[in-house]
């Protein structure tokens, strides 16, 4: 069991904590708040045991100098402020001076967050790739090292693995919180034990298929990842997406658990991703050449119903159509519903599936919805997640 901020005596010391406040920011304006809400239980607990807290956090990537004012995270230190009811320093670095006086010159329950970490990244990739040299510059800013961002926990960054080499360290509640959810789909999940995955992308979800497939009952598989498992099935998919290196897993897995991947019967088709677009519904035996599969349709929709209806526990990785365009949006919508009318424990593994679930307001009808769907998906691969396991036992 790993150690958490509970078991360090926090008064007096410098604790930085680790946050994912990768939140949308539209012409300075945070859209959804969700994530830095989740950090406010760990940030808070660090005030309250006299602490001083350093606050670190990615935003979006970094590739060009331009990105910069694009990707600060100073209406994130705002929007601190005014929940935490607390001013919230904001230093517009990532290293130096400036930095180093104003972390020098803490009082207890002062709190502090450093610009984006990925503003390092401009200059050789130093925080994504985990430099050495970085990762102890941050350690000597603090006694403490606390990781509360979920999201990047199955990465190795100077931000979290880099930091943790050299400092003592635990995770936040959030960290915790997340791990004891995910377990109750790894631990004996109560029967029948659906997953559903969409999204764009099989080879995001091989680690997830093969570890899963023997623990679950159905594996409900929607997305453009639906398309290279239908391709090959033997279907002509026309232009929709097709991972043709992915097409021997797609049958191998067909083949093997025939009863137990239940692929689409009818998809929403249009020409164009767009809005306003011509769309048709089309049985996946009747896709045109110029045709492109963007959303499950009302029969596949009523398949996977009764295949959800009497679960006990529900997983869902990956929206199951292109929701970001209304023509498109029905299956993931109509999903959400059906999920959350089931008496099961429901979890929604972060990323494009929560932002759907928040946008059509189903965010308080789920039972867990997780704040990293890539560390998600790593957590019940069983991957390596080097920010986790770095972290002290108990």
């Amino acid at each position: 069991m790993k150690k958490t901020i509970k078991d360090y005596e926090l008064s007096g010391k410098k604790v930085i904590i680790r946050c994912d406040f990768n939140v949308p920011i539209q012409d300075g304006i945070i859209k959804d708040e969700t994530r830095i809400k989740a950090s406010l239980k760990t940030i808070r607990y660090a005030r309250k045991h006299n602490a001083k807290v350093i606050l670190l956090s990615h935003l979006g990537r970094i590739k060009n100098e331009e990105d910069k004012t694009k990707y600060t995270l100073k209406p994130v230190a705002q929007m601190l402020s005014k929940l935490l009811r607390k001013k919230v320093t904001f230093i517009d670095q990532t290293r130096g001076e400036k930095l180093n006086k104003a972390v020098e010159n803490m009082q207890n329950k002062d709190v502090i967050l450093i610009e984006n970490t990925r503003f390092e990244d401009l200059n050789g990739k130093k925080e994504s790739g985990n430099d050495k040299e970085l990762g102890k510059y941050w350690a000597n800013l603090g006694d403490i090292f606390i990781n509360d961002a979920f999201g990047t926990i199955h990465r190795s960054h100077a931000s979290n693995l880099g930091i943790a080499s050299n400092l003592p360290n635990g995770i936040g509640f959030l960290v915790e919180e997340e791990i004891k959810k995910l377990n109750k789909l790894i631990d004996k999940p109560r029967k029948p034990y659906t997953i559903i995955l969409g999204g764009s992308k099989v080879s995001d979800k091989i680690g997830v298929i093969s570890n899963l497939i023997t623990k679950a009952d159905y594996i409900l598989i929607g997305g453009g990842m639906a398309f290279t498992f239908l391709k090959a099935a033997g279907f002509n998919i026309g232009s929709s997406l097709c991972e043709k290196e992915k097409l021997d897993f797609c049958k191998k897995m067909l083949d093997q658990y025939p009863d137990k991947l239940i692929l689409p019967i009818d998809v929403i088709t249009a020409t164009e991703i767009k809005e306003n677009v011509k769309t048709h519904e089309r049985f996946v035996n009747e896709i045109a050449e110029d045709e492109i599969g963007l959303d499950i349709g009302p029969k596949t929709l009523e398949v996977f119903k009764q295949y959800l209806d009497d679960c006990k526990t529900i997983f869902w990785n990956g929206p199951v159509g292109y929701f970001e365009i209304k023509e498109f949006a029905n299956g993931t919508k109509q999903l959400l519903k059906i999920i959350t009318n089931t008496k099961a424990y429901t979890l929604v593994g972060g990323g494009d599936t929560a932002r759907a679930a928040t946008n059509f307001n189903y965010q308080d009808k789920i039972s867990h919805i997780s704040t990293g769907g890539g560390a998600s998906l790593a957590f019940l691969e069983k991957s390596n997640l080097p920010a986790l396991d770095i972290i002290d036992e108990k």
